[in-house]
């Protein structure tokens, strides 16, 4: 019996199924992915199907298992942040409770993100941070459902006897579809139809975002480090910045982005035009798209997450993250950004989702 038994909430997801893969390449532990939806599987992982915000359901699916490490990579979106609090608290919990009877546990770590240190989704980059963003820095007032999440945990943890971690991601690049929060494939099938209709390929976001000091997070390298902070003693219940480990400025790397499609870049306008109203009108071109060139059968609205893409380039501030704490503690993971977009950007061609 493997000593190391993984349980990963949100499997199907960008974070989650990265987690899946990189423990399962590792060899020496057992895994279990989670989602809400039935999944195709990937070798070598076990998966179960069930909504967690279902307690009772929770608790029979998960009853069998003994569970040593929890990867908690799940989040759902509510009608406020009351509602979002009340939501992804009790999906924690839930998971918890069902995991409890056990007494197998040892640690829990959980992805939140940037809206630790910018704010929830309906006050979202209001306030004036101080950059680079340290764990340290104190908590915003009012709700902010990543601060139930922290708070769960650390109570949880002490009551249980587990170690936890938080994962706090700056705009994760990764493979994953219908995911709410994909930029990555937002951005591939924005290029794909600029490129079919003759639509300038401008970059949409703030002029500060524009031109000024960004980071994102390769869902790889947040893999990497919840399994190292999962293994390593020192890192014991405490949160983390996660990104790739270099500073990057959009207007650079937008041109790069361009090139791999094969298209000009073009003028920036200057201001935030949201991406998301220029996605509203091109379903029909898209599914032109799909039938030209033998593509999945994917609808435009299953990719996009404009809306999301629209939130983090349209802010008006740089964002970067200080990365010490996890570099003090032995974490060294570094990912190339261009990379990270160009492998997901491979991903989606190999797979016949873009062109």
């Amino acid at each position: 019996m493997y000593d190391k038994r993984a349980l990963v909430v949100g499997a199907t997801g960008v974070s989650g199924s990265n987690v899946v893969q990189h423990l399962l390449g590792r060899g020496d532990w057992q895994v279990t992915g989670l989602s809400r939806a039935p999944s195709a599987g990937t070798s070598g992982a076990a998966h179960i199907a069930v909504d967690i915000s279902d307690a009772a359901a929770t608790r029979d699916r998960l009853a069998d298992l003994a569970t040593t490490h929890l990867f908690f990579c799940a989040w759902t979106m509510g009608s406020s942040e009351d509602d979002n609090c009340a939501r992804n608290g009790a999906m924690l919990t839930n998971t918890l409770d069902a995991l409890r009877p056990a007494a197998s546990l040892r640690h829990v770590g959980i992805v939140t993100g940037m809206k630790h240190y910018l704010g929830p989704f309906e006050d979202f980059a209001r306030n004036t941070p101080v950059t680079p963003f340290r764990e340290d820095a104190p908590r915003l007032l009012g709700k902010n459902f990543y601060y139930v999440l922290e708070d769960i945990l650390a109570e949880r943890g002490k009551a249980d006897g587990f170690r936890w971690n938080v994962h706090r991601s700056q705009m994760i690049i990764g493979y994953a579809m219908s995911n709410l929060m994909n930029m990555a494939v937002t951005i591939a099938v924005y290029a794909a139809l600029c490129k079919a209709t003759g639509l300038p390929f401008y970059f949409p976001g703030h002029p500060t975002t524009h031109y000024g000091l960004n980071d994102v997070t390769d869902a790889r390298i947040l893999a990497q480090q919840m399994v190292w902070a999962a293994e390593e003693p020192n890192a014991a219940n405490e949160a983390f910045n996660v990104a790739n480990g270099e500073v990057i400025r959009w207007r650079e790397l937008w041109a790069d982005l361009a090139g791999y499609f094969d298209l000009p870049v073009a003028e920036y306008p200057g201001h935030h035009v949201p991406l998301k109203g220029v996605m509203a009108d091109l379903d029909g071109a898209w599914d032109g798209l799909v039938v030209a060139h033998g593509l999945q059968p994917v609808s435009l609205r299953k990719l996009d997450s404009s809306w999301f893409t629209d939130l983090d380039l349209g802010r008006p501030m740089e964002c970067v993250n200080s990365l010490a704490k996890a570099r003090r503690l032995g974490f060294t993971g570094f990912q190339d950004t261009r990379r990270s977009f160009f492998d997901v950007f491979d991903q989606l061609r190999q797979k016949r989702i873009i062109p």
